[in-house]
């Protein structure tokens, strides 16, 4: 067994650019990046020495850094979605060649028949929303009659939102659970989510006790080839949610960016073999999808700052890699995800510095150049760039 720990660090939403087929989605213009650049709160040192602004497309800085610590690249996403699930997906090695469903006008009358039949609760709402929006416009009834506030978004998300007080948690679960075995075949949602809250009448608010209950991956991710070859899967964050818990090992749940990186810290210290696989959802949950610019340029500022500390912290045989799963430009039109590139960043001592690795067909790249980290076979979509980036005297 190769010695060996990659920490794979996705910032949730983090785009530079939109991608080559941005037409399809209705988001040619969108760029993450150039937008946050925009406000005076964006300060990210780290990131720019390890390549940030010296990748392929990310023409907005003033100047040229010198000294560059790291390995740098774009990717540009096959997979027929512009969310978390199946970005997250293609990073692990399954790339979606079919976009899963969505609902922009509702869900249809036979699955709400069936989750009213199965939970004895009426339905409220039943269409695209704001998650803030919809507890404040059917929060009341839905205190009133115990009905399920059910509703969606751009992404393929079933949602149901409820009251701590009227519906406790454990039954909310359970209900999700219900949703999701529902959810199968033309209507196999990538995500059923939990939405407690909290509060009274003009005063509700989410509580950090969201759930995600998600499709399994429909093909092997280069988690299995690692648990099966021997090596931990660590999670921090969405991660479990996001692939229904296969193969991640343990893991560990976040309220927000900072306890994110913190955990990663933590177990950065920890003593094991093989992968950390982190998500740091603040920059779409909490900026992206508000179109708060200045947010999101104050949040990369923030992780740029814990970056400076979890790189002074890596061991000899560590390896971190930074990218994203899609993007949300906080200044373009609307509050949906946008169909961008994502940036990859690369540093280890087995690596070299300085390298661009150009425009990378696929996020799967990821997945490849990470089994072949290990000496693994490749067995996800993918292919690796290793090869290219390698010390000599260690390949």
């Amino acid at each position: 067994m190769k010695q060996q720990r990659v920490f794979l660090i996705v910032l949730d939403s983090f785009g530079i650019g939109n991608a080559p087929d941005a037409a399809i989605f209705g988001d040619v213009g969108s760029n993450t990046l150039k937008s946050i650049l925009s406000s005076p709160l964006y300060h990210t040192p780290n990131m720019e020495k390890l390549g940030l602004f010296q990748i392929d497309g990310v023409n907005v800085q003033p100047t040229k850094t010198p000294d560059i610590q790291g390995v740098y690249g774009r990717l540009i996403e096959q997979s027929m979605g512009k969310d978390t699930t199946i970005g997250h997906w293609e990073l692990a090695g399954v790339v979606s060649e079919k976009p899963l469903p969505t609902y922009p006008n509702g869900f249809p009358k036979e699955v709400l028949e069936e989750l009213q039949r199965a939970t004895g609760r009426g339905i409220l709402c039943n269409k695209p929303y704001s998650g803030t929006d919809v507890i404040r416009d059917y929060g009341d009834k839905h205190v009133e009659t115990g009905d399920l506030i059910i509703y969606t978004s751009a992404d393929s998300v079933f949602q149901i939102a409820a009251h701590e007080e009227v519906i406790p948690l454990e039954d909310l679960y359970a209900y999700c659970k219900i949703a999701r075995e529902i959810l199968t075949g033309e209507h196999a949602v990538g995500r059923v989510i939990a939405r407690p809250f909290i509060g009274e009448s003009g005063a509700y608010k989410r509580t950090p006790h969201r759930h995600d209950y998600s499709l399994l991956p429909p093909s092997p991710t280069m988690m299995d080839t690692l648990v099966e070859s021997g090596y931990a899967v660590k999670g921090v964050g969405k991660i479990y949610d996001i692939f229904a818990g296969k193969n991640i090992q343990t893991t560990v749940s976040i309220a927000n960016n900072e306890e994110g990186m913190k955990r990663a810290m933590e177990i950065q210290k920890e003593n094991f073999t093989g992968l950390c696989f982190v998500n740091l959802v603040d920059f779409d949950m909490l900026f992206g999808h508000r179109n708060d610019v200045d947010g999101y340029a104050q949040a990369m500022t923030d992780f740029d700052k814990h970056l400076g500390a979890f790189l002074e912290g890596m061991r000899t045989e560590d390896i971190l890699i930074i990218t994203a799963d899609h993007g949300c430009d906080p200044a373009f039109a609307g509050t949906d995800h946008t169909r961008e590139c994502v940036p990859m960043l690369m540093v280890g001592d087995s690596i070299q510095k300085g390298i661009a690795i150009g425009t990378r067909k696929s996020f799967s790249d990821v997945a490849a150049t990470v089994l072949d980290i290990f000496d693994l076979p490749i067995q996800t979509a993918g292919e690796s760039f290793l090869r290219r980036i390698q010390v000599r005297n260690n390949s």
